[in-house]
């Protein structure tokens, strides 16, 4: 599809406005206001409003009555059919914490340290629920027939259709993304996953998104095959998408070919050369063992290609106690080697971000703490403004003042950009 040749088409009456064909923006900003990404359609009647991609699936919703929560939040669909509530949570306190300036707020457990409960809402609770009954609605008459063609279309797509689509994207790969990267908030979290491998290397004792399975690569048949299928569920909306995500867990320890040849592949498949949205990007996850394992003509190669990639290692923490404590099966020593090589890596590839994660708990001793601070603050004399550290509380729907002040205590110290690790799943 070429989004020149995408023309934008208005239809109002008194009591409907429908806009087909809508251009948003072309480039992820950090901005404190609503902005929607990418080529879509708009239906606002008198109380909601609601916005399709390409494949006539909803994907945006919000109310216009006095009982929605405020004016500048709305509710997101995602692939893996969940509901999303962006709240503005006071703009400045939110970007501080998260380097966002919406609190994605979930319907399912997570450990998020931040927000409230808004779907308990009545108002949010009356579109999540009944959304299709409210399209169902619309008028089939007095329309032009590009109009209501579309109106049939999007009528068309059902709760039930969405889920099986839902269902279809886990089964692809073999499984549910239980866990994105951190750094794919840039994107916003619209990422395709193509799973390279299966596992991790490490079984550690407090992680609880990760699956059993021992690592594993997958072949070059089976991420052909992934290609092939994930391009036709995605289909006419493909040309939103501009990022990659190779999972599973530990997409670093595949062999270097393998991550190489994959980017590649997909970057042709996917047509990100011709996507709606400027740049690319490419996420995965590694380990401390498969970071130090890596090769720098990894790194070199993948810096030469149109991507801006981001790691995200899991360091969790650099006192052997709590490592132990952990079930991390890591000695101190390494953690400091892989956080060494972050900084090097960093330094030297201006296409490559690693990042690195620390848990947090107000059952953790203050050596935890007071080690994570040797790296984050003492083993650089200036304030570096790449490669986030993420702070992840370990427990899952449990709130703590006493974390969060321990989060701002340590943001405020790091010479790094740091964030709380809001864990979301695909």
């Amino acid at each position: 599809m070429d989004a020149a040749n995408y023309k934008n088409q208005i239809f109002k009456t008194d009591d409907l406005s429908i806009e087909l064909k809508c251009h948003g923006d072309t480039e992820y900003t950090k901005v404190s206001y609503p902005v929607k990404y990418g080529l879509f359609s708009r239906l606002e009647t008198r109380d909601y409003i609601f916005e399709f991609n390409l494949n006539h699936d909803l994907r945006h919703a919000k109310s216009k009555r006095k009982a929605w929560i405020h004016p500048s939040e709305w509710l997101k669909r995602t692939l893996g059919n969940d509901w999303v509530y962006y709240s503005t949570g006071g703009y400045s306190g939110v970007y501080e914490a998260l380097g966002e300036y919406y609190l994605p707020n979930l319907m399912y457990p997570t450990n998020s340290l931040l927000g409230g409960k808004p779907f308990k809402e009545k108002e949010i609770g009356q579109i999540v629920k009944n959304w299709h009954q409210i399209i169902g609605q619309l008028p089939d008459a007095g329309l032009s027939d590009p109009v209501c063609q579309w109106v049939c279309a999007i009528k068309q797509q059902t709760p039930e259709g969405l889920h099986k689509k839902a269902q279809k994207l886990f089964e692809i790969s073999g499984s549910r993304v239980t866990v994105m990267p951190p750094d794919a908030r840039h994107v916003d979290y619209n990422i395709i996953p193509l799973n390279i491998s299966d596992g991790c290397l490490y079984k550690c004792r407090f992680c609880k998104v990760k699956n059993k399975k021992s690592f594993s690569v997958r072949s070059e048949q089976d991420i052909d095959h992934q290609i092939k299928q994930l391009k036709q569920l995605y289909g006419k909306d493909l040309i939103n998408f501009n990022a990659l995500f190779l999972g599973e867990h530990d997409a670093l320890n595949a062999p270097c070919e393998l991550i190489l040849d994959t980017v590649h592949k997909a970057c042709h498949a996917f047509h990100f050369e011709s996507s709606y949205m400027k740049e690319n990007y490419l996420f995965m996850f590694g380990s401390v063992g498969s970071f130090l394992a890596a090769d720098k003509t990894l790194f070199e190669t993948l810096n030469r290609m149109p991507f801006q990639t981001f790691i995200n290692i899991g360091l969790e923490s650099y006192d052997q106690a709590t490592l132990d404590l952990l079930g991390k099966p890591l000695t101190v020593k390494k953690v400091g080697e892989a956080f060494e090589k972050i900084q090097i890596i960093n330094d030297t590839f201006p296409h490559i971000e690693i990042s690195c994660n620390f848990v947090m708990d107000d059952t953790l001793s203050d050596s935890h703490y007071e080690a994570a601070m040797t790296l984050i603050r003492e083993s650089v004399n200036r304030t570096n403004p790449k490669g986030c550290v993420y702070l992840s509380p370990l427990k899952f729907g449990s709130p703590s003042r006493q974390v969060l002040y321990d989060f701002y205590k340590l943001k405020s110290l790091s010479r790094f950009p740091t964030f709380l690790y809001i864990i979301q799943r695909l």
